[in-house]
Formats: C-alpha cells, sequence, structure tokens
C-alpha cells in the first residue's frame, strides 16, 4: 500500500471511529451554522454547544475569543464563513501535526506508559508493539503493574499477538524490578525499543508517584537519556476528569506526548482540543477502536475535519 492509499485509509478509520462526535457536537454546530446569515445572537448558541461537547471554561474562552478576532477582522456575512474560520480556529489551537514515530539506529529506545488505569494504557503499549513490528522493528513489553494481575495477562496476550517478548513477575512483585529485568533484557536481546506498562492506581497518589518516580531513576541509571518517551494515556470518554487526572502524572514524572484513546466511544471527542489546551503536550495518537490498526497518528487538521463533516480529500 502507497503512501496516498495509507493517508486515505487512516482518514477513513478515523471519520468512521469519531463518528459519535460528528454526530454530537459536529451536526449541532453545522445545524447552527449552516444556511442562516451570522448576527451576534448566535454566540450565545454557539458557547452553549461547545459547553455541551465537555471542552471546558477556559478552552471555550479561548476560541471564542480567537474567533472574535477573525470575525471582526474579516467581517464574515454568513454562518458558513464563520464555520470555517471557527475550524481554522480549532486546527491552529491544536498546531502542527508531529512527524511520523521512527525509531533510530542505536537502541534500544526506552518508552513508559503512564496513566490511569481503565485509560487502556496497557492496550495502548501492546498496539505500539505490533505497530512497531510491522515496521520491522525488535520490541520486548515489560509488565511492570504488577499489582493488577489482569494488566500482567492482558499485556502478555498483546505479546502474543505481536510476537514479542514480554517480561513479568509474580502479582505483587517491585514494579521497578520488573523495569530493570526488562532493561537487561533489551539489552542482551539487542532490541530496537523496550516498553515498560506502569501502574495507574490514583486512590494512594502519593504511593503510585513514588513508584513511578523509582522505575524512571531505574531507567536512567541503566540508560542514561532515557526514557526516550513517556506516554500519558488519556480516556476520551473521562471528559474534564481525565485532565485533572492527567495533570497528576505531569507534576510527577516528564511526559513527552498524550495518546488519547477510546474516541469511538464517546460523543464528546473534542476533548482533544481542551487537553492540549490546558496541558501544553502534544497529543501524538489517537485510538478510535480495539484493534491495533485503530491506534492512529494524530493530524489536527483531519481531527477537526472528522468532527465538522468535511468529507475533502484527507491531509498529506
Amino acid at each position: 500500500m502507497d503512501e496516498v492509499d495509507n493517508v486515505a485509509n487512516f482518514w477513513e478509520r478515523l471519520k468512521q471511529g469519531m463518528a459519535r462526535t460528528r454526530t454530537g457536537l459536529g451536526d449541532r454546530l453545522r445545524t447552527l451554522f449552516t444556511g442562516r446569515e451570522w448576527h451576534e445572537d448566535l454566540w450565545d448558541e454557539l458557547e452553549e454547544v461547545l459547553y455541551e461537547a465537555d471542552l471546558g471554561s477556559g478552552t471555550i474562552e479561548y476560541l471564542l475569543g480567537q474567533l472574535r478576532k477573525k470575525v471582526q477582522q474579516e467581517r464574515p456575512k454568513t454562518a458558513d464563513q464563520v464555520l470555517q474560520q471557527l475550524f481554522e480556529v480549532m486546527v491552529a489551537e491544536l498546531g502542527e501535526p508531529r512527524p511520523a514515530l521512527t525509531l533510530d539506529p542505536g537502541g534500544p529506545w526506552i518508552w513508559l506508559m503512564v496513566g490511569v488505569n481503565g485509560t487502556g494504557k496497557t492496550t495502548t503499549a501492546g498496539k505500539f508493539a505490533y505497530l512497531l513490528q510491522q515496521q520491522h522493528k525488535t520490541v520486548i513489553l515489560g509488565a511492570a503493574d504488577t499489582f493488577r494481575a489482569a494488566a500482567v495477562e492482558q499485556l502478555v496476550e498483546w505479546g502474543r499477538r505481536a510476537g514479542v517478548e514480554v517480561v513479568h513477575q509474580a502479582s505483587g512483585a517491585d514494579p521497578a524490578a520488573v523495569a530493570y529485568d526488562t532493561l537487561r533484557a533489551a539489552r542482551a536481546r539487542g532490541v530496537d525499543l523496550a516498553i515498560i506498562d506502569t501502574a495507574g492506581r490514583l486512590q494512594n497518589k502519593v504511593n503510585l508517584m513514588l513508584e513511578l518516580q523509582k522505575i524512571r531513576r531505574v531507567v536512567e541509571r541503566e540508560y542514561p537519556g532515557a526514557p526516550h518517551e513517556v506516554w500519558l494515556v488519556i480516556d476520551a470518554t473521562t471528559g474534564q476528569n481525565g485532565l485533572s487526572q492527567a495533570r497528576i502524572f505531569m507534576d510527577s514524572v516528564k511526559v513527552t506526548g498524550i495518546v488519547l484513546t477510546k474516541l469511538d466511544g464517546t460523543a464528546k471527542g473534542g476533548i482533544a482540543l481542551s487537553i492540549y489546551h490546558e496541558l501544553g503536550i502534544p497529543i501524538r495518537y489517537v485510538g478510535v477502536g480495539e484493534t491495533a490498526q485503530d491506534l492512529l497518528p494524530f493530524n489536527p487538521r483531519d481531527y477537526v475535519r472528522a468532527i465538522l463533516g468535511d468529507d475533502n480529500e484527507p491531509s498529506r
């Protein structure tokens, strides 16, 4: 499959995966704007739609502020024109798309997966392993969420699917010890990438953060300059609550990128705008389904088009 086919395939999966958001948020916006003259009374209606999409007050205030500037500068006559301006404001807020994820020679590269339990963190670790295997990279997984037996079993199953080794210990083992064993195995096997899945229990935030910091110290000691990526996995269905959870991890570990999962399960997928506005960390991948192929690189323009219902050719 060539690059053009790949882009079109990604676009179709993104559009299908975000169907609920497209119906919930996109349809309401299009109904508000399409075929009407623009007038001041529409600001209140627009604000209401954005609040119902769970964008959060700070993000809404910013978006509407930017949109007002555009409206004042360009003096649109129709609401359709304002909808296009809103599109441009949303895309600009999300920033430029990040380059495709590649692994340079000279590994192993070390990734940490962090986030609250139930966000799809373990599944995302397995999906990453599968996708990198498809790029002919060698991968090893480390099951450092040792207090949740299901997490270990889940990662072992993903390892089986992807054909990669999973390092794990008995339930209740020291997570840092599992991380250490994973790093040693990665060095011994000469793999390209080691992905370490961590716990996400928030019942005792202090213990969890101390545990993550200990894992990070082990990684830094074994591989100076590592971890090379710290992926914060956020569940799109949790809305603003997901943001408050994310801040807990960002205060303790140096997050390099966000994976937004379960976009196919929510009508409020506009949360991506709040995440970037509030946290300032780039969203780099999105999950729109259960299979490994449903973990997609995040493209801001295509994401906003998927919401607003633009069926034109995807970005390249």
